[in-house]
Protein backbone atom coordinates (compact mmCIF):
# COMPACT_ATOMS: atom_id res chain seq x y z
CA UNK A 1 0.00 0.00 0.00
CA UNK A 2 2.83 2.36 0.88
CA UNK A 3 4.59 1.60 -2.42
CA UNK A 4 1.39 2.30 -4.30
CA UNK A 5 1.05 5.66 -2.53
CA UNK A 6 4.63 6.67 -3.35
CA UNK A 7 4.24 5.54 -6.96
CA UNK A 8 1.04 7.56 -7.24
CA UNK A 9 2.75 10.68 -5.90
CA UNK A 10 5.64 10.17 -8.33
CA UNK A 11 3.25 9.95 -11.26
CA UNK A 12 1.50 13.17 -10.19
CA UNK A 13 4.84 14.99 -9.91
CA UNK A 14 5.90 13.81 -13.38
CA UNK A 15 2.58 14.91 -14.89
CA UNK A 16 2.88 18.35 -13.29
CA UNK A 17 6.45 18.74 -14.52
CA UNK A 18 5.53 17.73 -18.06
CA UNK A 19 2.58 20.14 -18.03
CA UNK A 20 4.74 23.00 -16.76
CA UNK A 21 7.43 22.31 -19.34
CA UNK A 22 4.79 22.20 -22.04
CA UNK A 23 3.58 25.63 -21.05
CA UNK A 24 7.12 26.99 -20.98
CA UNK A 25 7.81 25.57 -24.42
CA UNK A 26 4.69 26.92 -26.12
CA UNK A 27 5.38 28.71 -29.35
CA UNK A 28 5.27 32.48 -29.13
CA UNK A 29 2.94 34.65 -31.20
CA UNK A 30 3.60 34.47 -34.93
CA UNK A 31 1.05 36.93 -36.30
CA UNK A 32 1.77 40.63 -36.67
CA UNK A 33 -0.58 43.55 -36.28
CA UNK A 34 0.62 46.72 -38.02
CA UNK A 35 -1.20 50.00 -38.15
CA UNK A 36 -1.19 53.76 -38.31
CA UNK A 37 -2.95 56.59 -36.51
CA UNK A 38 -4.61 58.95 -38.97
CA UNK A 39 -6.88 61.94 -39.36
CA UNK A 40 -8.59 62.34 -42.74
CA UNK A 41 -6.24 59.72 -44.17
CA UNK A 42 -3.02 61.45 -43.06
CA UNK A 43 -0.69 60.02 -40.43
CA UNK A 44 -0.51 61.94 -37.16
CA UNK A 45 3.06 62.77 -36.13
CA UNK A 46 3.84 62.31 -32.45
CA UNK A 47 6.72 61.81 -30.02
CA UNK A 48 8.21 58.41 -30.72
CA UNK A 49 10.68 58.21 -27.82
CA UNK A 50 10.33 57.35 -24.13
CA UNK A 51 7.18 55.27 -24.72
CA UNK A 52 5.34 58.59 -24.93
CA UNK A 53 2.37 57.42 -27.01
CA UNK A 54 0.71 54.12 -26.14
CA UNK A 55 -2.24 52.14 -27.43
CA UNK A 56 -3.92 49.26 -25.65
CA UNK A 57 -5.23 45.92 -26.91
CA UNK A 58 -7.78 43.90 -24.97
CA UNK A 59 -8.93 40.35 -25.63
CA UNK A 60 -11.96 38.71 -24.06
CA UNK A 61 -11.57 35.31 -22.48
CA UNK A 62 -10.61 33.48 -19.30
CA UNK A 63 -7.56 34.91 -17.59
CA UNK A 64 -7.27 37.85 -20.01
CA UNK A 65 -7.72 40.94 -17.89
CA UNK A 66 -5.01 43.54 -18.48
CA UNK A 67 -4.22 45.35 -21.72
CA UNK A 68 -1.41 44.59 -24.15
CA UNK A 69 0.58 47.81 -24.57
CA UNK A 70 1.46 48.92 -28.10
CA UNK A 71 4.00 51.71 -28.60
CA UNK A 72 3.58 54.27 -31.38
CA UNK A 73 6.44 55.59 -33.52
CA UNK A 74 6.96 59.26 -34.31
CA UNK A 75 5.29 58.89 -37.71
CA UNK A 76 2.12 57.52 -36.12
CA UNK A 77 2.76 53.89 -37.05
CA UNK A 78 2.81 50.89 -34.73
CA UNK A 79 3.43 47.16 -34.89
CA UNK A 80 3.29 44.22 -32.48
CA UNK A 81 3.31 40.41 -32.54
CA UNK A 82 0.14 38.67 -31.39
CA UNK A 83 -1.62 35.33 -31.37
CA UNK A 84 -4.47 35.00 -33.84
CA UNK A 85 -7.75 36.20 -32.40
CA UNK A 86 -10.14 39.10 -31.94
CA UNK A 87 -8.84 42.16 -30.10
CA UNK A 88 -10.23 45.52 -29.00
CA UNK A 89 -7.89 48.42 -29.82
CA UNK A 90 -8.18 51.68 -27.86
CA UNK A 91 -6.03 54.67 -26.98
CA UNK A 92 -4.52 54.85 -23.50
CA UNK A 93 -6.71 57.01 -21.29
CA UNK A 94 -5.52 60.62 -21.17
CA UNK A 95 -2.56 59.94 -23.45
CA UNK A 96 -1.90 61.64 -26.76
CA UNK A 97 -2.52 64.89 -28.67
CA UNK A 98 -6.07 63.93 -29.62
CA UNK A 99 -9.60 64.03 -28.26
CA UNK A 100 -9.86 61.41 -25.51
CA UNK A 101 -12.94 59.54 -26.78
CA UNK A 102 -11.33 56.07 -26.51
CA UNK A 103 -13.62 54.58 -29.15
CA UNK A 104 -13.05 50.84 -29.59
CA UNK A 105 -11.75 49.43 -32.86
CA UNK A 106 -12.31 45.69 -33.29
CA UNK A 107 -9.35 43.95 -34.93
CA UNK A 108 -9.41 40.36 -36.17
CA UNK A 109 -5.78 39.27 -36.21
CA UNK A 110 -4.78 36.40 -38.48
CA UNK A 111 -1.31 36.31 -39.97
CA UNK A 112 -0.24 39.74 -41.17
CA UNK A 113 -3.02 42.20 -40.31
CA UNK A 114 -3.23 45.96 -40.88
CA UNK A 115 -5.44 48.49 -39.14
CA UNK A 116 -6.05 52.23 -39.42
CA UNK A 117 -6.90 53.95 -36.15
CA UNK A 118 -8.79 57.15 -36.93
CA UNK A 119 -8.48 59.84 -34.25
CA UNK A 120 -9.29 63.54 -33.95
CA UNK A 121 -6.25 65.65 -32.98
CA UNK A 122 -6.64 68.91 -31.10
CA UNK A 123 -4.43 70.65 -33.69
CA UNK A 124 -2.53 69.94 -36.90
CA UNK A 125 0.84 71.43 -37.91
CA UNK A 126 1.63 71.88 -41.59
CA UNK A 127 3.93 73.68 -44.04
CA UNK A 128 6.84 73.72 -41.61
CA UNK A 129 10.09 75.32 -42.78
CA UNK A 130 13.15 75.72 -40.55
CA UNK A 131 16.34 77.65 -41.23
CA UNK A 132 19.72 78.01 -39.53
CA UNK A 133 21.82 81.12 -40.17
CA UNK A 134 24.33 83.23 -38.25
CA UNK A 135 23.85 81.48 -34.92
CA UNK A 136 20.09 81.84 -35.07
CA UNK A 137 17.23 79.52 -35.92
CA UNK A 138 13.82 80.38 -37.31
CA UNK A 139 10.79 78.44 -38.37
CA UNK A 140 7.49 79.13 -40.08
CA UNK A 141 4.47 76.85 -39.93
CA UNK A 142 0.69 76.73 -39.95
CA UNK A 143 -1.52 75.61 -37.07
CA UNK A 144 -5.01 74.31 -37.78
CA UNK A 145 -7.46 73.84 -34.93
CA UNK A 146 -9.38 70.59 -35.39
CA UNK A 147 -11.17 70.24 -32.05
CA UNK A 148 -13.45 73.31 -31.64
CA UNK A 149 -12.76 73.73 -27.91
CA UNK A 150 -8.99 73.20 -28.04
CA UNK A 151 -6.59 75.92 -26.90
CA UNK A 152 -2.87 76.19 -27.63
CA UNK A 153 -0.61 75.83 -24.61
CA UNK A 154 2.71 76.35 -26.41
CA UNK A 155 4.68 75.58 -29.55
CA UNK A 156 8.27 74.39 -29.82
CA UNK A 157 10.84 74.62 -32.59
CA UNK A 158 13.10 71.60 -32.12
CA UNK A 159 16.46 70.62 -33.62
CA UNK A 160 18.26 67.29 -33.25
CA UNK A 161 21.33 65.57 -34.67
CA UNK A 162 19.24 62.45 -35.41
CA UNK A 163 15.89 61.78 -37.07
CA UNK A 164 14.42 61.22 -33.61
CA UNK A 165 13.30 64.80 -33.01
CA UNK A 166 10.97 65.61 -30.14
CA UNK A 167 10.59 67.56 -26.92
CA UNK A 168 12.84 65.12 -25.05
CA UNK A 169 15.40 64.31 -27.77
CA UNK A 170 16.98 67.49 -29.08
CA UNK A 171 19.89 69.89 -29.12
CA UNK A 172 17.65 72.94 -29.21
CA UNK A 173 13.99 73.35 -28.21
CA UNK A 174 12.69 76.91 -28.53
CA UNK A 175 9.38 77.47 -26.73
CA UNK A 176 6.95 80.14 -27.90
CA UNK A 177 3.28 81.00 -27.89
CA UNK A 178 1.27 80.05 -30.94
CA UNK A 179 -1.88 81.07 -32.77
CA UNK A 180 -4.18 79.51 -35.31
CA UNK A 181 -2.98 80.09 -38.83
CA UNK A 182 0.50 81.27 -39.80
CA UNK A 183 3.28 81.34 -37.18
CA UNK A 184 6.93 82.36 -37.05
CA UNK A 185 9.34 81.40 -34.27
CA UNK A 186 12.94 82.58 -34.07
CA UNK A 187 15.72 82.50 -31.50
CA UNK A 188 19.44 83.01 -31.13
CA UNK A 189 21.57 79.92 -30.51
CA UNK A 190 23.84 79.62 -27.50
CA UNK A 191 27.54 79.01 -28.08
CA UNK A 192 27.27 75.54 -26.55
CA UNK A 193 24.37 74.56 -28.82
CA UNK A 194 26.15 76.05 -31.83
CA UNK A 195 29.17 73.83 -31.15
CA UNK A 196 26.95 70.74 -31.05
CA UNK A 197 25.16 71.70 -34.24
CA UNK A 198 28.40 72.43 -36.09
CA UNK A 199 29.79 69.06 -35.01
CA UNK A 200 26.67 67.14 -36.04
CA UNK A 201 26.83 65.14 -39.25
CA UNK A 202 23.11 65.78 -39.83
CA UNK A 203 20.53 68.17 -38.40
CA UNK A 204 16.78 67.59 -38.36
CA UNK A 205 13.96 69.78 -37.13
CA UNK A 206 10.29 69.60 -36.22
CA UNK A 207 7.61 71.87 -34.83
CA UNK A 208 5.43 70.68 -31.95
CA UNK A 209 2.14 72.10 -30.70
CA UNK A 210 0.78 71.30 -27.25
CA UNK A 211 -2.91 71.73 -26.46
CA UNK A 212 -3.92 72.84 -22.99
CA UNK A 213 -4.77 69.82 -20.85
CA UNK A 214 -3.01 67.34 -23.15
CA UNK A 215 -0.04 65.26 -22.02
CA UNK A 216 1.58 65.09 -25.48
CA UNK A 217 2.13 67.35 -28.49
CA UNK A 218 1.30 66.97 -32.15
CA UNK A 219 4.26 67.37 -34.53
CA UNK A 220 5.04 68.56 -38.02
CA UNK A 221 6.81 66.43 -40.58
CA UNK A 222 10.58 66.20 -40.13
CA UNK A 223 12.64 68.88 -41.87
CA UNK A 224 16.23 68.01 -42.81
CA UNK A 225 18.54 71.02 -42.49
CA UNK A 226 21.92 69.37 -42.96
Amino acid sequence: MKNFFYNFIAVIVIVLCVTACGKDNQDGPTSRLSGKITYNGTNLNVQGSSSAIQLQLYQDGFGKYGPITVYVGQDGTFSTELFDGTYKLVTKNGNGPWVNTRDTTIVNVKGSTNVELKLTPYFLVSNATIQLANNSVSGTFNIEKVSPTAEIDYVKLILSSTQFVDEQNNIIAVTASGVEGSNTVSSSISDQSAIKLNAAHSIYGRISVRAKGADQSIYSDIVKLK
